[in-house]
């Protein structure tokens, strides 16, 4: 049983609490703790299950605010711990339609948000191109203006949900400045003429993925979010919005990896005791207990400041996501170490946890990329 105490901590309402026994209960009865064999197939059923809970109205904004952080951590943190491919089907909902919630005409939200909410319309974020990964600045599909529509050319990669995505939020250049003035964000639906699946990628731990291509894609000016010139930001801001929660997914790998250490160190028979009363297995499991603890502290802090506490928290959001899933890599390897063979063995939890957290260090902003953003905000107050 994971350790529940940090829900008493006063960044938390009874709500938050309550959330996380409902989301706790509903991942214990609906999910399989294992593999899904078709990962795109799974994805479907999960986000219209995770729909039909009501779970996923967390993710969208309900046209007054935005969507409250704690809540999303706590949701992504619940889930993680129970499978990533559940983790993953809520955090794309929240992420592949933020720009809508965050900067879309009220319009664009009725059309939208409704059906990401209900689990009816599956959401993806399109900004990474083969050539432009964390240099989101320097995108290169252009986006003309054609009468009373725009015209999309260029390709995506590593798109979450590509190939079943009923939608795109889609990052393009519409200007002739250079960098991130020229950026623009679109509404593409995923029947679009002349936008195609190039590839399905596959990765170490299986979710749908996919290289896309923009041939003349058109859609309408009302297609666009923001004003012209305003993708970069959008983007950004889309993204530190869900960046703690990404730390959170990291927090309930490690959750679930230290409970799997633990079980097998208390049923590992080793000499005439067991694992568990090693003392270097004891000292590895509270460098491991100790680190869940200080990543929780960070994003729960941060979640907090998101939600509630009127300041710019960009340095917090980024500690968040570097600590806890730097952290968690930790946590994983050691809990695979202490496995012995069994850890490296496909179908044991923490061999699939190895696999899980890789990519959590990638995306969403690189952990260097994380350190750049608090070096320079440390800099910044310093006068330098």
């Amino acid at each position: 049983m994971a350790d529940r105490t940090f829900l008493s901590w006063p960044f938390f309402e009874s709500r938050h609490r309550d959330l996380a026994d409902s989301i706790d209960a509903w991942c214990a009865t609906n999910l399989d703790d294992g593999e899904a064999s078709d990962p795109a197939e799974a994805c479907r059923s999960l986000v219209a299950d995770l729909g039909a809970a009501g779970f996923l109205k967390l993710a969208v904004s309900d046209g007054d605010s935005r969507p409250d952080v704690r809540s999303l951590a706590i949701a992504r943190e619940t889930l993680a711990r129970h499978g990533a491919l559940a983790d993953f089907a809520f955090a794309m909902q929240g992420l592949g339609s933020g720009a809508i919630s965050l900067f879309g005409t009220l319009q664009q939200k009725r059309d939208w948000l409704p059906k990401v909410a209900a689990g009816d319309a599956i959401a993806a974020f399109a900004m990474t191109e083969p050539a432009s990964g964390s240099d989101a600045a320097n995108l290169q599909m252009t986006a003309e203006r054609i009468g009373d529509d725009w015209e999309l050319i260029g390709e995506k990669t590593y798109i979450s949900n590509g190939g079943i995505a009923d939608f795109y939020v889609t990052f393009a250049r519409t200007g002739d400045e250079d960098g991130a003035r020229g950026l623009s964000a679109f509404i593409v639906p995923a029947d679009s003429d002349g936008l195609g699946v190039a590839e399905q990628i596959e990765v170490i731990s299986p979710h749908p993925l996919a290289r896309l291509h923009y041939d003349k894609v058109r859609v309408p000016a009302a297609a666009m979010i923001g004003e012209p010139g305003e993708g970069f930001r959008i983007g950004m801001e889309t993204l530190n919005l869900f960046r703690v929660t990404v730390g959170a997914a990291a927090l309930g790998f490690a959750r679930r990896a230290l409970d799997e250490a633990v079980r097998f160190a208390g049923d590992r028979r080793l000499g005439r005791g067991t694992l568990a009363d090693n003392a270097v297995t004891k000292s590895k499991l509270g460098d491991m207990a100790t680190l869940v603890d200080a990543s929780a502290l960070l994003i729960y802090r941060a979640a907090w400041q998101q939600d509630v506490g009127g300041q710019d928290h960009r340095r917090a959001a980024a500690m968040a996501k570097l600590h806890a899933t730097e952290a968690a890599q930790q946590v994983i390897d050691a809990a695979v170490q202490l496995h012995g063979g069994a850890g490296v063995t496909r179908g044991v939890k923490v061999e699939e946890l190895y696999r899980d957290i890789r990519a959590l260090r990638i995306y969403e902003g690189a952990s260097e990329v994380q350190r750049q953003i608090i070096a320079k905000d440390i800099l910044r107050e310093a006068g330098l």
